[in-house]
């Protein structure tokens, strides 16, 4: 089995930054792989950036070089820095663990575990 549980979210100004943390637990886990996606009201759940099990990552070119992915294992926490904060990036922002291939990872149903998803709201 695996557990993820995301916090960190909040009521951010434009410009702003926030760290998001998944807290991981399970062997399962360890092995995973862990991304980051949102969804909006009224919008299809959006994929983010992912961290693998041994330090590679992938980011979203809708999000490149404004938010990072970055994991310590020790700590079985993934995060998500999140820089220049734009009213757009305001939803819902949840983890998930993978390890199968197959299916490319911005897709949300390759996914065996999601945590239960943080706000985060951008305002002006």
């Amino acid at each position: 089995q695996v557990q993820l549980a995301e916090s960190g979210g909040e009521t951010v100004q434009i410009g702003g930054s926030l760290r998001l943390s998944c807290v991981y637990d399970g062997d399962t886990a360890t092995k995973a792989a862990i991304a980051w996606f949102r969804q909006a009201p009224g919008k299809e759940r959006e994929a983010l950036a992912l961290s693998g099990p041994l330090g590679s990552t992938s980011t979203h070119d809708s999000v490149k070089g404004r938010f990072i992915i970055s994991r310590e294992n020790a700590k079985k926490t993934v995060y998500l820095q999140m820089n220049s904060l734009k009213p757009e990036d305001t939803a819902i922002y949840y983890c998930a663990a993978k390890t199968t291939f197959g299916i490319p990872w911005t897709r949300s149903e390759g996914y065996i575990a999601w945590g239960q998803g943080t706000q985060v709201t951008v305002s002006s």
